[in-house]
């Protein structure tokens, strides 16, 4: 990773755990009060995220050669798939029990939110265990 990269992923995830501190996204209580449709600033951040991700997606391939720290760009194909379909099921159970998702638990710790150290050792813990049964041979017992 170049400097340059490096730079642009620092100040990307400022501005994204800044973004989220600010919205109180970072609060698992909010995430769970938007979960239960009694607030709906979630929808608002989510929603802006959505049309930042998209406008800049269609158009910064257009108007432009190649990404300002290099590399080039390409499209990534997806399938949806019944690993997809229970992976997202499985993630939106956590994310509905406890209300924490990644990122937003991450840049909580940054509020000094410390309680969701918990929470991200499961997150840690369920992504390991994945990465365990994901490598053992499709045979094995």
């Amino acid at each position: 990773m170049s400097l340059s990269q490096f730079f642009a992923v620092l100040v990307s995830g400022a501005l994204f755990g800044f973004g989220l501190a600010v919205s109180t996204m970072v609060s698992p209580e909010v995430v769970l009060s938007f979960l239960r449709f009694q607030d709906f600033g979630l929808m608002l951040v989510m929603g802006g995220a959505v049309c930042v991700t998209v406008l800049a997606y269609q158009l910064a391939p257009r108007l432009m050669k190649r990404p300002l720290v290099g590399g080039h760009f390409a499209h990534r194909p997806s399938v949806l798939d019944r690993d997809t379909l229970v992976g997202a099921a499985i993630f939106g159970i956590g994310w509905g029990v406890c209300g924490v998702c990644p990122g937003p638990a991450i840049a909580g710790l940054g509020t000094g939110n410390w309680s969701l150290l918990v929470a991200l050792a499961g997150i840690a813990l369920g992504a390991y265990a994945q990465g365990w049964l994901a490598e053992r041979p499709k045979n094995a017992p």
